[in-house]
Parts: C-alpha cells; sequence; structure tokens
C-alpha cells in the first residue's frame, strides 16, 4: 500500500493528564529510580517543589494518550499489525509535580517511505496548568513494509 503524506500538519488533541502522587511514586519503582524527590513528599519540599517530582521520562506517561489519536487515524495510514517503535526524544521545561494537569497536543510532523518500510514522526508539545512548557516530544514509528 502507498504511503501517504496527506496527514502531515494533522494536529490531534488536547489530552490532559492529571498527575498522581501514587502514578510518580509507581513510575520511579519500575524504572529505577531512587531519588527522594520521586518518592518522599517531605523532601520535595525541602527541596523546593509542591509536591513529588516526576522522573523526566514520566513524559511518556502523560504524552502517550495523546499519541494514540494520531497512531489510529485513518487519515495517517499507520498499519499497527506491522508497526514498530522507531524512537523517541524529549526536551524538557519546567519539572512536572504531583497535582499538575499536563495538556498535550499531537501533531504529524513528517510521514516518509524508506527502504520499503513508513517512518511515521509525530511531535508533541505538553504544558501545565500554568501554561508552562514542561515537554515536548519526537515519537518516530516504522511500518515493516509486506
Amino acid at each position: 500500500m502507498p504511503i501517504s503524506t496527506a496527514a502531515v500538519g494533522k494536529v490531534y488533541g488536547p489530552r490532559v493528564y492529571v498527575v498522581g502522587r501514587e502514578k510518580i511514586r509507581e513510575y520511579a519503582a519500575a524504572v529505577g529510580e531512587t531519588d527522594p524527590l520521586y518518592a518522599d513528599v517531605d523532601a520535595a519540599r525541602a527541596a523546593g517543589y509542591a509536591d513529588l517530582v516526576a522522573p523526566p521520562m514520566f513524559a511518556v506517561v502523560y504524552s502517550l494518550p495523546a499519541v494514540a489519536p494520531g497512531m489510529f487515524d485513518p487519515d495517517v495510514g499507520i498499519d499497527v499489525g506491522r508497526m514498530v517503535h522507531g524512537g523517541q526524544a524529549f526536551s524538557w521545561g519546567a519539572p512536572v509535580v504531583a497535582g499538575d494537569e499536563v495538556t498535550t497536543t499531537l501533531s504529524v510532523k513528517d510521514v516518509s517511505e524508506r527502504g520499503g518500510m513508513g517512518f511515521y514522526v509525530f511531535g508533541t508539545e505538553s504544558r501545565n496548568q500554568h501554561t508552562e512548557h514542561v515537554a515536548m516530544g519526537t515519537w518516530t514509528l516504522i511500518v515493516r513494509g509486506g
């Protein structure tokens, strides 16, 4: 099936994710983060934060729900049965803390074909309830050829 670039520039969202203390603790434990800022409210507050701080890669947790609509949009045309994770990269702004409401939008940045495979590049932009930039992500999905 030929790859269409018609969806490039399409924007999805916004999706809002409310950051919870237990999600931060669970994520930190799952990835082996041991900094007390991620698990101990008193330590986080003593360091000047309002609540527990989310590890930087927690960005995946609050931004992934915004990625799904683009992945499954027929206009984009991803065959999820042949899809593999190509990569992701983030840049961060303000720290995310428990209680933040993070709003993420998604856009289709690029669609291309190389070596018989489709490359789909999405961008996410996440902001907290104060409209401060907290993360920007680039998500690359590859669809293997048939």
